[in-house]
């Protein structure tokens, strides 16, 4: 599923327009964003939770040339599925 069939989906099931599923979708997405910017976390119970992780500097390998090189620190997101979720997976 895109985005663009997740909107359709959206305002299907909730009976609104496309543009006003469009827009929330935005909205959520930019408040997770933001929140994860900002170095928080967003947790929906059920569903799962959105965090933010620092990943170290590391050396790494180039597979085509063996050649070491350096992989720069950065910050990574991490999902972890709720409880619900992951039972309705399985």
């Amino acid at each position: 599923m895109n985005k663009t069939e997740l909107i359709d989906a959206m305002a299907a099931d909730a009976g609104i327009t496309k543009a006003a599923a469009k827009k929330a979708l935005e909205s959520f997405l930019g408040n997770v964003e933001g929140t994860l910017k900002k170095g928080g976390r967003v947790s929906l119970v059920g569903f799962g939770s959105w965090s933010v992780s620092r990943r170290n500097a590391r050396e790494g390998r180039n597979p085509q040339t063996g050649q070491t090189i350096k992989i720069a620190a950065k910050n990574v997101v991490k999902f972890k599925a709720g409880a619900e979720l992951a039972d309705a997976v399985n």
